[in-house]
C-alpha cells in the first residue's frame, strides 16, 4: 500500500491572533519569568482576540529584510545535524551551546550586513506538550524594548567600559527561530508582523520581572490595529531561519531608513490544521549584534 503523505495547510488564512488588553485597574503590566510560585499571578494583563488575515510568505521569502519589516527568511541551511548522547537532538543545553551557537554566529556575521560581533546571551525550545517546559507562546509580543535592549547590553558586556563602547554605536536584538519537526511544520505556526505596519502607539512596555533574581526587564504587549500586515512560513522545515529583530538601535535615530526594528510575533492555531498533526517543535536563540 503506497503511504500517503499529508501536506500542512498553505496559502493566506484568517486565524485569532490574542493581542494586548491593558489591567483592568490602570497597573503598570507585568509578567513573571520562570516559575511562578503558587498564589502569584503571572500576568496581570488580559487578551485581546481578534480574527487577522496572516498572507503567507512562502514563494516570496527574498522580499522581506530586516531593515523593512525586522524579519527575515533563510532557505537552504543546515538540517538537523548535533551529535548529542541523549536520543534526541537539541534537548542537551550544554550541546545547544557547544554545536548550534557557533553555527547561530556563523549565520548572524554572514547575514546581518555590517556585523562584527555577536553576543548569544539566551536560547529556549518549545514543543507541543502538556507536559513541555516551555510550550508556544500565543500571544503577540516583542521579546525587548529599547530599555531592556541597552540592559542586555550593559549585562552580557565583558566589562563596563566595554558596555559602554558598544552602546555608541549600532546594536540589536535577533532571535534565530527554527523548527526541530523531521517535517515541515503543521500546527502552531509562528505568525509576525511587518515592522514597517507596527505603529509606535502599539507597542505596550511590559515589565518582566524574574522573582529569583530580582531582575527586572521588559518585554512589549501589541495593541490591535487593523493596518498590521502579518505573515507567515507555510510548511517550515529545519532548513530555514526566520531572524525576528526585537531591537534595532539605528530605528531611533532621525532620518533614519530603519522602519521600526522591532517584529512582533505570535504562534498561532490553524483553523486547518487536520487532527493529529504532528506538533510544533523548535528552538530560538537570542543575539546582541553588533555594527556597523
Amino acid at each position: 500500500m503506497a503511504i500517503t503523505h499529508l501536506s500542512p495547510p498553505a496559502g493566506h488564512v484568517v486565524a485569532t491572533l490574542n493581542f494586548y488588553s491593558p489591567p483592568p485597574d490602570g497597573s503598570q503590566p507585568y509578567n513573571i519569568a520562570g516559575d511562578v510560585p503558587p498564589g502569584v499571578t503571572p500576568r496581570n494583563y488580559d487578551t485581546d482576540p481578534q480574527p487577522v488575515l496572516i498572507h503567507d510568505a512562502r514563494g516570496k521569502e527574498s522580499t522581506f529584510t530586516l531593515d523593512h519589516d525586522a524579519f527575515q527568511v533563510l532557505q537552504h541551511q543546515p538540517p538537523l545535524s548535533i551529535s548529542d548522547p541523549h536520543p534526541e537532538p537539541f534537548t542537551s543545553d550544554a550541546s545547544i551551546r557547544t554545536n548550534y551557537f557557533p553555527e547561530v554566529e556563523r549565520l548572524l556575521l554572514k547575514t546581518v550586513p555590517g556585523a562584527t560581533h555577536v553576543i548569544i546571551f539566551d536560547h529556549t525550545l518549545r514543543r507541543t506538550s502538556p507536559t513541555a517546559a516551555r510550550q508556544p507562546v500565543a500571544r503577540v509580543h516583542i521579546d525587548q524594548t529599547a530599555l531592556s535592549a541597552a540592559q542586555r547590553v550593559r549585562r552580557h558586556a565583558s566589562s563596563p567600559e566595554e558596555a559602554d563602547e558598544l552602546l555608541r554605536g549600532r546594536y540589536r536584538i535577533i532571535n534565530v527561530w527554527r523548527p526541530l519537526n523531521q517535517r515541515p511544520v503543521e500546527s502552531f505556526p509562528l505568525a509576525f508582523a511587518s515592522s514597517a505596519s507596527l505603529r509606535d502607539e502599539d507597542v505596550i512596555p511590559v515589565e518582566h520581572r524574574y522573582l529569583s533574581t530580582g531582575y527586572v526587564g521588559q518585554t512589549a504587549g501589541i495593541r490591535y490595529h487593523e493596518g498590521q500586515k502579518w505573515y507567515y512560513l507555510s510548511g517550515m522545515t529545519g532548513e530555514e531561519r526566520i531572524l525576528l529583530e526585537c531591537f534595532d538601535s539605528e530605528a531611533r535615530k532621525e532620518g533614519s531608513k530603519v522602519k521600526g526594528g522591532r517584529v512582533a510575533h505570535t504562534a498561532f492555531e490553524d483553523p486547518r490544521t487536520r487532527e493529529g498533526a504532528e506538533g510544533r517543535e523548535s528552538i530560538e536563540v537570542r543575539a546582541l549584534v553588533f555594527g556597523p
